[in-house]
């Protein structure tokens, strides 16, 4: 399904033996990486991207933000064919094998926010598509920390912030909208569950994501903002209101 990988001058290369070995390689041996990978299966686009770090080797020393993030999209068509119950059970697989402080499963913008005028059409759809995340995975690994973004359909949850919540079952008394469950994991970990399906919401049809914006109030003092210079929109108003949808 993966067919190809970014080379070091941003060139995509065949992921043939010789690409998968290299992938392996670099995994294994280099102490801070980024591995990008790409694939398409009868149209749909699938990607797995990765950036690592060793807390011995630093990007920025000094910086307790740094973290090794990984991303991967598939398309809404598996979501369509497969269920959601299958994109769950896939991302529990993974998790189960991940020492994770968070994480994140959700419908996504499916864009490089690098092109130009990516960021123009993000502006006119994501403020009425809240359940709508955009991806960031290059500013996160250098600053999340253990700090958590907002709520997506599958929001996983691991220490510190965790224990702060009082644990699963504190976590859990905190929540009550319909179809919201609390699943505890292995690693003092848990994963919260928005109901059956992802949910894009759409503000113009009244459609605000009740179970969204309490999971959101619940973990407020732990979410993450941004950096000032390093604000997404055109005006710091419109990146904090984007940050804040769940909330305000």
């Amino acid at each position: 399904m993966l067919q190809w990988y970014l080379d070091h001058e941003g060139q995509w290369q065949d992921l043939d033996e010789a690409g998968w070995e290299l992938t392996r390689r670099e995994l294994l041996e280099r102490h801070r990486l980024h591995i990008d990978l790409l694939g398409s299966d009868g149209g749909q686009r699938y990607r797995f991207t990765y950036y690592g770090k060793t807390p011995e080797n630093p990007f920025r020393p000094g910086n307790t933000g740094e973290v090794c993030a990984l991303s991967i999209w598939i398309p809404t068509e598996y979501l369509e064919d497969h269920g959601p119950g299958r994109v769950r059970e896939l991302a529990l697989e993974l998790a189960s094998t991940l020492p994770l402080c968070s994480g994140h499963v959700g419908l996504s913008f499916h864009c490089d926010t690098h092109l130009v005028g990516v960021d123009r059409k993000l502006h006119e759809y994501c403020f009425r598509y809240p359940g709508l995340d955009i991806p960031e995975l290059d500013h996160l690994t250098l600053n999340l920390g253990t700090r958590v973004r907002s709520p997506a359909w599958l929001t996983f949850l691991g220490q510190p912030v965790l224990g702060e919540l009082g644990g699963v079952e504190g976590l859990r008394a905190r929540l009550s909208s319909p179809g919201t469950t609390v699943q505890e994991l292995n690693g003092d970990r848990a994963v919260v569950t928005l109901g059956p399906w992802p949910e894009a919401g759409d503000t113009e049809q009244g459609q605000m994501l009740p179970a969204y914006r309490e999971l959101a109030r619940v973990l407020e003092p732990w979410l993450y903002y941004k950096d000032p210079e390093r604000l997404r929109f055109p005006y710091p108003e419109e990146t904090r209101r984007w940050e804040r949808r769940f909330l305000d």
